[in-house]
Parts: C-alpha cells; sequence; structure tokens
C-alpha cells in the first residue's frame, strides 16, 4: 500500500499494546464482553475444529479455544508482550503481513484488532489464504456509531478553541459494507451483524483514561501532534450527553463470519436446473413481457368445520 493511502501509525500502535497489556486489566469487563460475544458464534456450529489462530484476544480467548478441546492454538499480536501473555502459541506478528502458511487454520479468529489496519480487504484475503478448506473466520471489530458523541464533542470543542479540528477518534467500518468486505476477500457464506452494548461513565474522564489502558488510543497518521489546547478536554467532555447514570457511551460492535471455500458447502442451484415453475410457487399466473397485469387465481384456502 502506497504511504498516502495509509490511515494509522502502526508502530505506535504496537507501543500502546504493549504499554497496554500491564494496564488492560481495569477495562476487563468490557474485554471480556466482547470476546464472549465472539466465542458464543461458536456455538452456532458443530463442526470440529483442531487448529486454531486467535488475533488480538489479549488473553481472553486461547483459554476459551482450549477448553473447549481445539489442540492447538496460536496467539498473534503486533505486540510481543501481549502475544506472549495471550494464552496459545505465541507469535509476534502484523495483521498487515501474515507469517503462515497456505491452509495452516481451520479456525481464525480476530478479536478486536482488525479496527487498525490500513487495508481491511488485503488482511481478510491473507488470513483467507492462511485457511484450510472449508474453515471458519470469525472477528468483532467497533462499527459506525461508536464512540460517535465523543467524536463530536472533540470536534466541536476543537473548532471553537482553534478554528478547526484534526481527526481524533478513528474511522470505524459500517455494517453494510461487512459482508462485501468478506466476499471480495473470497470468504464463502458472509455474514456481517452488529449490536451495541451500552455502557455510562459516571466521570467522563473515566472514558479516555479506558481507552488509554486499553491501548486504543488514536493512532491516526493524520492526528495534530502538537500539544493540545488545555481546555480542549474540559469543554469536549463537558458536551457530552447527560444521562441518568451519567455519560452513555455506546460501543457498536460488529461481528464477521465467514467460511474458506470447501467442497461440501452449500452452493447456489445452477440456472435453469429448478422443476418448480416459481408462479406455481407463488399462487400466480405468470405474465409475458408486454402482457397487461392481471390478478392471476386467488389463493386457495382449505375450508374448515363450520
Amino acid at each position: 500500500m502506497s504511504e498516502s493511502h495509509l490511515i494509522f501509525d502502526r508502530r505506535l500502535l504496537r507501543l500502546r499494546r504493549e504499554r497496554a497489556a500491564a494496564t488492560q486489566h481495569r477495562v476487563r469487563p468490557v474485554l471480556e464482553a466482547v470476546a464472549e460475544r465472539l466465542l458464543d458464534r461458536l456455538d452456532d456450529t458443530t463442526h470440529q475444529f483442531g487448529r486454531a489462530l486467535e488475533i488480538g484476544g489479549r488473553g481472553l480467548v486461547a483459554p476459551a479455544l482450549r477448553a473447549r478441546g481445539i489442540a492447538s492454538v496460536v496467539s498473534m499480536d503486533l505486540s510481543s508482550r501481549q502475544a506472549a501473555g495471550a494464552g496459545g502459541s505465541p507469535v509476534a506478528g502484523d495483521e498487515e503481513w501474515l507469517p503462515f502458511a497456505k491452509g495452516s487454520f481451520d479456525l481464525v479468529l480476530a478479536n478486536f484488532s482488525l479496527h487498525w489496519v490500513n487495508d481491511l480487504p488485503g488482511a481478510l484475503a491473507q488470513i483467507r489464504h492462511a485457511m484450510a478448506p472449508d474453515g471458519l473466520f470469525l472477528a468483532t471489530l467497533p462499527a459506525l456509531g461508536t464512540l460517535q458523541p465523543l467524536r463530536e464533542a472533540m470536534t466541536g470543542a476543537e473548532s471553537s478553541l482553534r478554528g478547526g479540528a484534526s481527526p481524533r477518534v478513528s474511522p470505524f467500518p459500517e455494517l453494510r459494507d461487512g459482508a462485501a468486505l468478506l466476499q471480495r476477500a473470497g470468504f464463502a457464506l458472509p455474514v456481517a451483524d452488529a449490536e451495541d452494548i451500552a455502557l455510562a461513565y459516571r466521570d467522563p474522564l473515566a472514558l479516555l483514561r479506558d481507552l488509554q489502558a486499553a491501548g486504543e488510543g488514536s493512532a491516526l497518521l493524520a492526528r495534530d501532534v502538537r500539544i493540545p489546547p488545555r481546555a480542549l478536554f474540559p469543554a469536549a467532555l463537558a458536551a457530552l450527553p447527560e444521562g441518568p447514570e451519567g455519560t452513555p457511551v455506546t460501543l457498536r460492535l460488529l461481528t464477521l463470519t465467514g467460511w474458506s471455500p470447501g467442497p461440501d458447502q452449500p452452493r447456489p442451484a445452477r440456472r435453469g436446473s429448478a422443476n418448480v415453475r416459481l408462479a406455481d410457487a407463488l399462487g400466480t399466473r405468470e405474465q409475458g413481457t408486454g402482457e397487461p397485469p392481471g390478478r392471476g387465481p386467488a389463493p386457495v384456502r382449505e375450508a374448515g368445520p363450520s
């Protein structure tokens, strides 16, 4: 990818994840909630897996996979400290340059890490390449709508203080793009869905502290590296909405599900192979081109005893 198309500072991200290995316990309940939703998707299939790769698990995914009887679990993270503490065979690696051979895994889970990738379609294609036929891929990442009030408050406060604003909250993918991204990467049976995790902070400053503790501070290349005005954060936090339990924060969680193509997966029927007319199935009359529309036969109802 050319330098002009880069969005994130991956070196800065690695350093932040290194530091977060010692502080992310402060936000463990939120991280656990995300990981549980990812792992729950394994209950939707009876497929048996033997070789798993988990990316960005933060010590919450690999132990759960081993508890499910998966013998081989590799834990990869951009941070060597995160990988070492993740619970699987540790690999310090980059999601943008996967160090695995074709067909290495029959299960890949990416836990809240792919939102920092510069080339998400390319990363998904590499993941599929590393998967054996009929393997399952699951990923969670924040979707558009996450931290939206904070984004608006920071932009408004900085515009008032400086006459302009730099981006301080990462861009997030939209739900409608999820399945298309999977399909573009070559996954079969792609599914994307989203759900909201509602949080509340009595002190809005604690939100910024939690983001820092999790290593989720801004790593945008376009960020303003100057020291921010002293009034910026107080003004932005004061502009956040208030609810009965404090400052509401929404984590909109996008979950991606896809299968690497395999010989036993269901496929669309061959065009022209149907042996039942659609008009018959719908209880209507087939109509030729240019023919005025008709109502067709009334639907048949079975009469019961009167």
